[in-house]
């Protein structure tokens, strides 16, 4: 499945718009997380921790989008674009939305 946030494919003809394809995730803070993360902002640097969970959400969102396009029939999605809301105080949305579509290489 190729994923692009462009809205061609290079050597490619889109032939089909299968339509919105979406894949998203909420994850929470978790407290032994945020003691780390604490003890971090006092020193300054990275907060892997966040980081860790935040690109597990991004990856999780895309192979949820992903299953979707799949289910459609699509070669590719394209558009990709990531979006975050706060859910609650504690707990975020990460979401992943494209366009799925059939190809037909050139």
């Amino acid at each position: 499945m190729l994923i692009a946030t462009t809205e061609t494919i290079a050597g490619h003809d889109i032939t089909q718009t299968l339509g919105l394809v979406r894949g998203n995730t909420i994850r929470a803070r978790h407290v032994g997380r945020d003691i780390t993360a604490a003890l971090r902002n006092l020193v300054g640097g990275e907060v892997t921790e966040y980081t860790k969970m935040v690109a597990e959400s991004r990856e999780q969102a895309l192979d949820r989008m992903v299953a979707e396009a799949e289910a459609l029939g699509a070669d590719a999605v394209v558009a990709v674009r990531f979006t975050t809301s706060v859910i609650t105080s504690g707990a975020a949305e990460l979401l992943a939305v494209g366009t799925a579509v059939k190809l037909q290489r050139r």
